[in-house]
């Protein structure tokens, strides 16, 4: 696998946040899943150069307990995980870019598309909420119940855990990482009143079988003022923002569904 071009740790989040940039061109920052690594995007970077009408620099982070980045020590929040991708973007001198978030990086991403608007040109989510009642019932069961003490013997025995222990800074402190996203994944939230006031456009996109139902999605895409009205025959009353549900994908495998890379280098531009 190629190298990225530069790598390195913003000094974000108390122990610093690892980044990794690939090729040059207007900055794309994609953020993981949960115990994901900056390198699950790898294969869906070089899929969105094919597509791609620009030339993209893409960033990828790796959240706070994550990969390279240490666990600071502060309890998970999104609303921290967001300020910690705003601190990158900061060290690494751009004053916007492109976000990319999926799953609980999409909750990290749409806490620093709110906190912090000017820094974000174009707001991209995958497979994530903008409340906790967006999950499924069962989904937010398995949130309940997510712990170092319940799940380690599982995901212990796993590629996740292989990839993440083979950079970790701390190889053993993968327990004390599913008991903090567990917390994380268990706090309230509803952040529909300031998902109404984002001011850049947003493509959500979803699997038709994905951990967040269709219907969840279209309330999401609701809040950006999409689906509100005919587009008219020449299209002029079309959002800025745009919802794709994908057909016969899920929550753990959209980022290799074959249209996506297309549909967001297409909203990219």
């Amino acid at each position: 696998m190629a190298q990225p071009t530069s790598s390195g740790y913003a000094p974000a989040g108390g122990t610093g946040v690892y980044w990794e940039s690939w090729g040059s061109g207007a900055p794309l920052v994609v953020v993981h899943g949960g115990y994901g690594l900056a390198s699950d995007f790898h294969e869906f970077r070089e899929r969105l150069a094919a597509h791609a009408q620009r030339a993209t620099r893409v960033i990828g982070i790796e959240l706070d307990g994550h990969g390279h980045s240490r666990a600071s020590g502060r309890p998970l929040r999104w609303e921290t995980l967001g300020d910690d991708l705003a601190g990158v973007l900061a060290h690494l001198g751009l004053d916007s870019a492109d976000l990319l978030g999926y799953s609980l990086g999409g909750g990290a991403a749409l806490r620093c598309a709110i906190q912090h608007p000017s820094l974000v040109r174009h707001l991209v989510l995958l497979s994530a909420p903008h409340r906790r009642d967006g999950w499924h019932p069962e989904v937010r069961a398995g949130f309940d119940g997510m712990s170092g003490a319940a799940l380690f013997g599982v995901l212990g025995q796993s590629p996740l855990y292989t990839g993440w222990r083979a950079v970790a800074p701390d190889p053993d402190a993968f327990p004390a990482l599913i008991d903090a996203t567990g917390d994380l994944l268990r706090q309230p939230y509803d952040w529909s009143p300031a998902v109404s006031e984002l001011p850049m456009p947003v493509l959500l996109a979803y699997g038709d079988a994905d951990s967040i139902s269709p219907a969840a999605a279209a309330e999401f895409f609701a809040l950006l003022g999409g689906g509100q009205r005919d587009a008219g025959w020449d299209g002029s009353a079309r959002p800025a923002s745009r919802l794709a549900i994908l057909p016969g994908v899920t929550h753990y495998d959209i980022l290799g569904a074959g249209p996506l890379p297309a549909i967001v280098a297409d909203f990219l531009g």
